[in-house]
């Protein structure tokens, strides 16, 4: 039964969204004074018409996963008063609307989560829970403990904390942390196959939080969310020089972020009562970043993505010149092929190969 309530969860948290998505296509549209024929909840086929507005109508789907909105000759250029015979400006307008939303929802809920929990200090390492049985459990780590270097190298990160488990599975590892202004060492072997929902050590880490004022809340979530794009952006990069491994930046489905929404679920539920750290909201924070990433991806410049649509603009904002509207068709059909081929590839790889959490 839970495991049904959680996909329950996630897929409407996905579809919403989806939903502040295609509603900032919308909205653009509407501004842009182009016409749209239908903002659908869910995907085709249509259930029941909702109701008409201004010459929209809204729609429930069959299909009970996202979103969809239907410009007036969004392709065609023969429709008059449609996207497709639109001015350059509006239809970048029009595009970059969905994503740009998805980028200030990512923003927004990371105001609420910093606000609420307060700023977090992210060059200490606490550990807020711990997995009965596992090999943290067994060395005698403890919650409250600050983790301050493993193997001699020491961590300034939960990042580096992972980095230096990952590298390590099925090795001893020396752990120091501090305890009540006491250094001690212990030693854990990072489990290989560990049990569903947990990582290698079987432990939940955070930073230490301390209150701060609207404004800094401000301010911390546009510098995170800077740092999450600017990783997104870096990361091609990153992987040909070799600086983090194929691993670490593993593409991931819907059931891999699924498992990953999971596992964040599993992370607040396991921060025990008796830390004195408030335990960050997980899942909140994970929402935000898949809000920026599903933004940031669909400005790939991919015919079948908005990214890809602003990049066909260009010639025509630039050279005052449209690609042939042939052509335009067939590199999107040719591209939404591929990208379909290609969930379907990375879907079955997270269900055979199933990502290792930390």
């Amino acid at each position: 039964m839970e495991i049904i309530w959680n996909i329950v969860q996630f897929a409407i948290i996905f579809s919403v969204l989806l939903f502040v998505h295609e509603g900032g296509h919308f909205i653009m549209c509407r501004l842009a004074r182009v016409p749209v024929e239908e903002f659908g909840f869910g995907l085709p086929p249509r259930i029941i018409k909702l109701f008409t507005w201004q010459g929209t109508v809204f729609s429930i789907n069959a299909l009970p996963f996202g979103a969809f909105v239907r410009p007036r000759g969004e392709v065609e250029r023969l429709v008059e008063g449609g996207l497709a015979n639109a001015s350059p400006i509006k239809k970048l307008g029009v595009y970059f609307g969905g994503p740009i939303s998805n980028l200030l929802l990512g923003l927004l809920l990371l105001f609420i989560l910093f606000f609420q929990l307060g700023t977090p200090d992210t060059s200490k390492v606490l550990i807020t829970g711990i997995a009965q049985g596992s090999p943290a459990d067994l060395s005698g780590l403890t919650t409250g403990d600050q983790v301050i270097s493993i193997n001699g190298s020491k961590i300034n990160s939960i990042e580096d904390m992972q980095i230096s488990v990952t590298d390590n599975l099925g090795k001893p590892i020396q752990i120091e942390v501090i305890r009540n202004n006491e250094a001690l060492v212990m030693e854990a072997t990072p489990r290989v196959t560990p049990p569903e929902n947990q990582g290698a050590l079987g432990v939940v880490l955070s930073n230490p939080y301390y209150p701060v004022s609207i404004g800094e809340a401000f301010k911390t979530a546009v510098h995170t969310g800077y740092r999450q794009m600017a990783e997104f952006v870096l990361l091609p990069g990153r992987l040909m020089t070799g600086a983090i491994s194929s691993d670490q930046s593993r593409v991931v489905g819907i059931k891999g972020i699924y498992d990953m929404y999971t596992a964040a679920g599993n992370l607040d539920a396991d921060v025990t009562s008796d830390t004195t750290q408030r335990a960050p909201l997980y899942r909140l924070y994970f929402i935000a970043t898949i809000s920026i990433a599903l933004g940031l991806t669909n400005l790939l410049p991919i015919p079948a993505l908005d990214g890809g649509r602003i990049v066909l603009v260009m010639p025509e904002l630039i050279l005052r010149r449209r690609i042939p509207q042939k052509v335009e068709k067939y590199l999107i059909s040719i591209s939404f092929m591929a990208l379909l081929l290609l969930m379907i590839i990375i879907t079955y790889q997270d269900f055979v190969n199933p990502i290792n959490l930390p």
